[in-house]
């Protein structure tokens, strides 16, 4: 016989089967939920991250940008025309001998400086010695040969005047006399010729100039005919310098050399020193056609011979002066699609990017046409972060901003509280800026630890991470 269980007890067994179906849909729910809400939690913040992606490498929107500032100011800006050119000797000599003869001293040391006249070498002036003796003797024979044909002559026109003599007698005495003078001269001459030759025995300097490796050695004989010569003197102050300038150039030197006198400066091996300045000499009458450039020459007093034939060197003309000209560092001068522009800070700190028309630059200044006034403050240093409307706080020349060697490492947080996520400079001194936060997180100076050298501007190994540790 089979049991069958009473309207109660049917109750009671299917009140706790509805009490576990309410049960596990009302978990499924809760699931279902924590679930939704997870997914709209990483969308919002995914959504945020990207917001301030776009707003400028993931810092906040809120925080100010650390920045360095310049104000323009009014001088007076030379132009310069840069050129490269080598130095070459305003005068080379190679000193030969004009004599033949035997080479029986030489008086100078290699490498010395010389004056002009100075007598570098001397040859055997025995021969030429004898030559001049010689003339000096003939000379005198015919002097004394004149004064007894004076007396005859004399005597000749005395007896020609009383006819007691012919004056055709007269008159070739007279030319006997004449041709006697005309001797005499020929003898002087002939001494000359001969004093001549004999000073060619001391071979002398030029010029004032340094003397080069010898030639020839003492003991040799040496002939005017030689090519190599005794040795090369080579004048070193002043000194020339050859430079070359393009041809679109060639109006303005030209006009600018009409003015006045050009002042040439040439640098030093590491290109920035000037290491003497000079004055242009001369302009070639031509163009080269395989360069398209214009030879210039330049003279240099070269006083402490920091110049030397054959060296390379890199030149710079001065063809006019910018009369109160407005110059801003050339850091502050950027370039975007639409031109030249810079930074200028206004009311509130808020920069205000505005287009410049440079007239020109070089590594440290830049000469403002127009855009800029003197009552402007531009920033020179801290563009990473920077776009048009931003605000901005000024620092000092003592916390330039550093360049970041490694990406910087990003909070969780979605209020941005922590993972170091506040702007900080980093100063030459080694310490943190005090560009900070809105929201005063780190405070204060401290030393860069070991995570601030790399770039991160999370909390040091060792310290505690504040609102890092709460994230879920």
């Amino acid at each position: 016989m089979l049991f069958k269980p009473e309207k109660d007890d049917e109750t009671t067994v299917r009140k706790p089967s509805l009490i576990s179906r309410l049960l596990k849909r009302m978990v499924s729910l809760m699931i279902t939920a924590v679930i939704l809400g997870g997914l709209g939690y990483i969308g919002w913040y995914a959504f945020q991250t990207k917001q301030g992606g776009n707003r400028g490498n993931g810092a906040r929107p809120d925080l100010p940008v650390p920045v360095l500032a310049a104000t323009p100011h009014v001088q007076d800006v030379p132009v310069y025309l840069d050129g490269v050119g080598s130095v070459k000797a305003l005068n080379t000599v190679t000193v030969r001998s004009q004599v033949d003869g035997k080479l029986i001293a030489v008086n100078f040391v290699e490498g010395q400086d010389v004056k002009k006249g100075d007598v570098l070498g001397e040859i055997d002036p025995a021969l030429y010695q004898a030559t001049y003796d010689q003339a000096v003797a003939k000379k005198a024979q015919d002097e004394a040969l004149l004064a007894n044909q004076k007396i005859d002559l004399a005597r000749y026109q005395q007896l020609a005047a009383s006819n007691a003599g012919s004056k055709q007698q007269a008159d070739t005495q007279k030319a006997t006399v004449a041709q006697q003078e005309a001797l005499i001269k020929a003898d002087q001459a002939a001494i000359d010729n001969a004093a001549a030759t004999l000073s060619y025995t001391k071979i002398v300097a030029p010029l004032s100039g340094r003397a080069g490796l010898r030639q020839v050695d003492q003991g040799n004989i040496i002939h005017a005919a030689d090519t190599t010569g005794l040795v090369i003197i080579t004048q070193l102050q002043p000194i020339a310098v050859w430079f070359s300038l393009p041809q679109q150039q060639i109006m303005r030197v030209n006009a600018a050399a009409a003015k006045g006198q050009l002042a040439v400066d040439v640098f030093g091996n590491d290109g920035v020193t000037v290491i003497d300045t000079g004055k242009l000499t001369g302009i070639d009458n031509q163009v080269d056609p395989t360069t398209g450039t214009l030879k210039l020459k330049a003279e240099f007093p070269n006083a402490n011979y920091q110049l030397w034939p054959g060296q390379f060197v890199n030149v710079r003309l001065k063809v006019e002066t910018l009369s109160q000209a407005i110059v801003v560092p050339t850091s502050a001068v950027q370039r975007g699609p639409a031109g030249t522009f810079s930074y200028v800070i206004g009311e509130g700190d808020i920069v205000t990017a505005k287009p410049v028309t440079v007239t020109q630059q070089n590594e440290h200044d830049a000469v403002i046409a127009s855009g800029l006034t003197t009552a402007d403050r531009v920033v020179t240093t801290g563009f990473a972060n920077l776009a048009d409307g931003s605000k901005v706080v000024v620092g000092k020349d003592d916390q330039t901003p550093s360049a970041d060697l490694a990406p910087r490492k990003r909070s969780r947080n979605p209020d941005g509280k922590g993972g170091g996520q506040g702007q900080q400079g980093q100063g030459k001194d080694g310490k943190r800026g005090e560009w900070q936060g809105k929201n005063g997180e780190h405070h204060g100076k401290r030393e860069h630890g070991e995570g601030d050298q790399k770039g991160q501007t999370g909390p040091a190994a060792g310290e505690p991470s504040g609102a890092a540790k709460s994230q879920p």
